[in-house]
């Protein structure tokens, strides 16, 4: 039904707004969306000769500049709660489940770590456990989330791993990855964590970056979804209504998919 409205919306907007190809669509995009989305905007421009223009970063702070008044059209979050802040005060259209995530445990070489296992790792004085900002990033309040469900089974775990949780990315001063680098697999690489929560599609890319290192599941007792939000910013294009119905279109979705993400718009 979403997709169903974007594109009436879609067909009103083309005719009251002349085209305009020369501007690029103006994407504001989930860090854990860049390598996919990349692809995803390639294949746009190559189907429509348009132009994206795409900043990528963490979700909640991508919302802020929006909310703001930075200038956007289409904003992809790794959450559904920041972009339907959004439509709630009129800023933007109706927020769109395009893709679905789950959050894994990114594990440095040598260090002995399964599911059945992982709460007692992250539980460990000596190791260091790595996640983003909570409230900036999305993930970092998925890993909230997990420390939660880990205090249902064990009283006092949420306290413990709340207190040694290092925010390593999604704030303000957070380091920049190296080029051809994802950040996580960096971070661990230079032994800033020894397990670092991270979305699953960003995990199996540093490991692809590092051998070495693990993806390690984490166990259906403690287990965090991530649903991504797609909405389109009042006052955008057509071009840029086009470019959201691209990524819930059937190669939109491929391409999402992919790449790691659970695609909802794929037909079964």
């Amino acid at each position: 039904m979403m997709v169903a409205r974007l594109a009436v919306i879609l067909a009103a907007t083309t005719i009251a707004v002349p085209a305009l190809a020369s501007e690029p669509v103006l994407l504001h995009a989930a860090g854990s969306l860049r390598t996919a989305l990349t692809e995803v905007t390639e294949a746009f421009e190559a189907a429509l000769g348009q132009k994206v223009q795409s900043k990528y970063g963490p979700s909640g702070t991508l919302k802020d500049e929006i909310a703001g008044g930075a200038h956007a059209e289409v904003f992809a979050s790794a959450n559904m709660e920041h972009p339907q802040a959004l439509a709630t005060a009129g800023k933007s259209g109706p927020v769109v489940l395009f893709a679905r995530n789950r959050l894994c445990a990114l594990v440095r070489p040598g260090l002995a770590v399964e599911s059945a296992t992982i709460l007692d790792r992250m539980l460990d004085p000596s190791v260091k456990l790595g996640t983003s900002t909570p409230r900036a990033d999305p993930s970092g309040d998925y890993a909230w989330e997990v420390f939660r469900k880990a205090d249902r089974l064990r009283p006092g775990a949420f306290a413990a791993l709340e207190g040694k949780a290092l925010r390593l990315t999604g704030g303000a001063n957070a380091p920049v990855a190296p080029l051809g680098r994802t950040i996580y697999g960096a971070l661990v690489a230079e032994g800033k964590a020894d397990i670092f929560l991270t979305y699953c599609t960003n995990a199996h890319e540093a490991q692809a970056q590092n051998s070495d290192q693990q993806v390690v599941p984490l166990p259906a007792e403690l287990a965090v979804g991530a649903d991504y939000g797609l909405t389109v910013v009042g006052g955008a294009s057509s071009q840029a209504y086009q470019f959201a119905i691209f990524v819930l279109s059937v190669e939109g979705q491929r391409i999402l998919a992919k790449h790691g993400f659970a695609a909802p718009a794929l037909p079964r």
